[in-house]
C-alpha cells in the first residue's frame, strides 16, 4: 500500500465521530482541538456539551483505526499510522 495522508482536518473529523459515539450524540455536537507538546506528545481536547475530554495520542490513532476501517475500507490493524507534526500542513497522519 502507497504511503497515505491524512491531513489535519480528517483527522479532526474521525475525533469528532470517535467521541460522539462514546458520548451518545452526534458528530456536530464535539469540538476538537489537535495539540502538540514536546512532553506529552500528540492530545486532543474535544468539548462535548460544555464538557471538557481530553484524549491521548493512543485515542487519536483508535479514532484513525476506526476512519480507516469504516470509510476507507482498509484493515485497520495491518496498517501503520503516524501522527506528524507538519510546519505547513500543522497536524496530519502517514499511513503506510
Amino acid at each position: 500500500m502507497e504511503k497515505l495522508i491524512i491531513p489535519e482536518q480528517n483527522i479532526i473529523n474521525a475525533v469528532c465521530v470517535y467521541v460522539a459515539r462514546q458520548k451518545n450524540t452526534i458528530p456536530e455536537e464535539v469540538e476538537v482541538e489537535l495539540l502538540y507538546d514536546d512532553d506529552s506528545g500528540f492530545t486532543a481536547e474535544a468539548y462535548v456539551n460544555g464538557q471538557q475530554e481530553v484524549l491521548s495520542t493512543l485515542n487519536l490513532i483508535e479514532a484513525l483505526r476506526q476512519t480507516i476501517k469504516e470509510f476507507l475500507n482498509l484493515d485497520p490493524n495491518s496498517t501503520g499510522i503516524e501522527l506528524i507534526l507538519d510546519d505547513e500542513e500543522g497536524i496530519i497522519a502517514a499511513v503506510h
